[in-house]
């Protein structure tokens, strides 16, 4: 009698994918070197600065549909998703191996999947692999200062700093997130609008503004972490606050600094792009009542798949009002 054939279950597949993405309840037990590599990358993190290179080719006003652009977008992407979003991660996770030894010790560094060395040769390779990418983009864009390159230098000082000793940034709440929230929102939007535009400090300041925005998206990914916070004094802010205070400080920081972003539409005079973000706050808000707000432990992950895909969104049509402004 032939046996029947064993198939992983719906499951086992789930957790290997959330493994290869670097999300959370991931399986363990990964023997492929290049994908522990991977995985230690996080590329579902990648997604938020991709798209921000999109937001800022928009604002710049002046991306056109050749195939020089899109090529250089694509290389762009690389840069701030792949190099310099996976240098990010990488550091973290480094720095983070004690406290992912309690939260998650199915990461790669806490659960001995790769070794110290192997961590840092690869947080080497994509560092320098980004700031030799960055400057052949400014070179590409006939940039007359090296504003990508010096983009990509402040970007990995900034990750550096928010992991490691003795600043360690992410001790402190308030500092933390809101680095996180600029690396997501303002380095790859200045970068996408620099590669094609020129880049000046309404657009500087606009963007550290919608980063406060980025501020409430960074707190919903100290959730998963109390714990070990709470164990070694890192003093997230849900660990400050408790869960519930943080999550409402999470959701009004998102609602009120993105109506505030509309008010600015409406001063440049770009009122339809106004009334669309605004519609676009409309469902964030929904979700976060019936997720977030309710169980911010258990819907984290629930509550950025659902919600964040019309913050994502409302920047874009922020990018293109801008765009549309010539500003």
């Amino acid at each position: 009698m032939s046996e029947t054939p064993i198939t992983p279950s719906t499951e086992d597949r789930s957790a290997k994918a959330r493994q290869l993405l670097g999300m959370k309840g991931a399986a363990s037990g990964e023997s492929s070197i290049w994908k522990i590599r991977l995985q230690l990358m996080k590329p579902i993190t990648w997604i938020p600065l991709i798209w921000g290179v999109i937001c800022g080719a928009a604002s710049s006003g002046e991306f056109t549909w050749t195939v020089e652009n899109v090529l250089k977008s694509l290389t762009c992407m690389l840069l701030s998703g792949p190099l310099m979003a996976g240098y990010c991660q990488i550091t973290n996770d480094y720095y983070d191996r004690e406290i992912d030894a309690i939260n998650e010790p199915y990461r790669p560094i806490p659960s001995g999947a790769i070794s110290i060395p192997q961590v840092l040769t690869q947080i080497w390779v994509l560092l320098i692999a980004g700031l030799v990418l960055a400057f052949a983009l400014d070179k590409w864009a006939g940039n007359s200062y090296p504003t990508i390159t010096t983009i990509a230098v402040i970007g990995a000082i900034i990750s550096y700093i928010y992991s490691a000793p003795p600043l360690k940034l992410k001790q402190n709440g308030w500092l933390g997130s809101y680095a996180l929230g600029a690396s997501y929102i303002t380095f790859p939007w200045c970068t996408g609008h620099a590669l094609f535009g020129e880049l000046h400090w309404q657009i500087i300041v606009l963007t550290m503004f919608y980063s406060l925005a980025g501020l409430g998206i960074a707190i919903v990914n100290d959730f998963k972490s109390v714990e070990g916070d709470a164990k070694l004094g890192l003093k997230s802010l849900p660990v400050m606050f408790g869960t519930k205070t943080a999550a409402w400080i999470c959701v009004l920081m998102i609602d009120i600094f993105q109506a505030g972003i509309a008010v600015y539409l409406i001063s440049i005079h770009q009122q339809l792009y106004a009334a669309i973000l605004l519609l676009l706050v409309i469902p964030q808000i929904t979700f976060q009542d019936m997720y977030f707000l309710r169980d911010p432990l258990k819907n984290d992950v629930k509550y950025q798949a659902s919600a964040q895909p019309f913050l994502v969104l409302g920047m874009l049509v922020t990018g293109i009002a801008i765009g549309h402004a010539g500003l």
